[in-house]
């Protein structure tokens, strides 16, 4: 699989329906399910022990996707797989009255993963380039002095690519997924989620008000993305409607973004290694 073909590119535009909600000849559910996402679980899982043991960087993953995008069974088949202690999830959610008195970054320094985790952002900063967008409930109060309604997201853009890019350089990699789901599929979603009373929980009566909107959001993703997608921190746009095999397409993104860190496990000292020899006769001589 080329992980490349689903990476936008970051010097130029793009548009949604340049990019697939399914994909022809990709491998068979039953193949992924049983035997291409176990297999790079347990690859991710090395790789993963490996940077917490090591402690020295960190990955930062950012899930976005409309309503039954898939954001949450990636996290399930993939994520919850991982070291529990090395991962931090959150769920980002409205803003609180003291998170509304900040700057809209100011509550991702406590979302953000130590070094040796991956933190997984379900929704993230990007919803305060979204909602606020699709719904006009950006106040006058946090509009920028010589900007307004219009050009305040060029500026948040900005803001959100300098932010990363902060992240970046202090040893923290920043990976973006955005669900690509069709209007169709997210439609049968919902509607499992309203028939199959094990589902009920995962439905939201503003999951089918949200829907009214889809084109302005689907407008809004494609100008968030074209400015936000760069070389440092990429997104990854994916065919959402085949959700094994956008699992399996996060798990191998994962695994390259771990490989290029490199991650170690630590190794002793020569002083070290005499003290762990002298326990290691010590012990067999009990």
């Amino acid at each position: 699989m080329d992980i490349q073909s689903f990476r936008i590119d970051h010097k130029n535009g793009i548009r949604l329906n340049d990019y697939p909600t399914t994909i022809k000849g990709r491998p068979s559910d039953e193949t992924l399910q049983n035997k291409l996402i176990p297999e790079s679980v347990e690859k991710l899982k090395e790789l993963h022990w490996k940077l917490y043991a090591e402690a020295k960087k960190g990955v930062v993953v950012v899930l976005q996707a409309l309503d039954a995008g898939g954001k949450d069974e990636a996290i399930s088949y993939i994520f919850s797989n991982l070291n529990a202690q090395g991962l931090k999830t959150n769920a980002f959610q409205k803003p609180s009255d003291t998170e509304k008195k900040h700057d809209y970054l100011w509550r991702m320094h406590d979302l953000m993963p130590e070094r040796g985790q991956v933190g997984i952002l379900n929704r993230s900063h990007y919803e305060e380039v979204i909602a606020p967008r699709v719904h006009d409930l950006l106040g006058e109060e946090v509009i920028p002095d010589d900007e307004d309604k219009e050009s305040v997201w060029k500026v948040r853009y900005r803001q959100i690519n300098d932010f990363e890019q902060y992240l970046n350089e202090n040893g923290f990699a920043v990976i973006k997924f955005f669900f690509n789901v069709s209007k169709e599929v997210q439609r049968d979603r919902l509607l499992e989620r309203l028939k199959d009373p094990s589902k009920n929980w995962e439905f939201s009566f503003s999951d089918v008000e949200e829907r009214k909107h889809w084109d302005d959001y689907q407008a809004i993703f494609e100008d968030m993305l074209s400015n936000t997608a760069t070389e440092l921190s990429p997104w990854y746009v994916l065919p959402a409607d085949d959700d094994w095999y956008a699992r399996y397409i996060v798990s191998t993104v994962m695994i390259d973004v771990l490989e290029d860190i490199d991650p170690q496990f630590p190794t002793f000292t020569e002083d070290e290694q005499e003290r762990i020899d002298e326990a290691i006769q010590t012990l067999e001589n009990e």
